[in-house]
């Protein structure tokens, strides 16, 4: 069962730590998310297996857009 991962509030994406094909634990951090000059952690919902990562490093994401799929 596919799990979506989206933005939690609008910012820009500064690093990603995973990569497609990546096996994540439940909380694992996925990414960075900057925001209002903070740095927001995106953490895994669940456990699984990275299958797409729609933004890239610099991207300006709005809020409840999808960053990523896990499997």
């Amino acid at each position: 069962m596919a799990v979506d991962v989206n933005a939690p509030m609008s910012g820009r994406i500064s690093e990603i730590l995973c990569k497609v094909g990546d096996q994540v634990k439940f909380e694992d951090e996925l990414m960075i998310l900057e925001a209002l000059k903070m740095e927001n952690p995106i953490f895994a919902p669940a456990d699984g297996k990275i299958s797409e990562i729609k933004v890239a490093p610099g991207a300006m994401v709005e809020s409840n857009q999808l960053l990523l799929v896990i499997e």
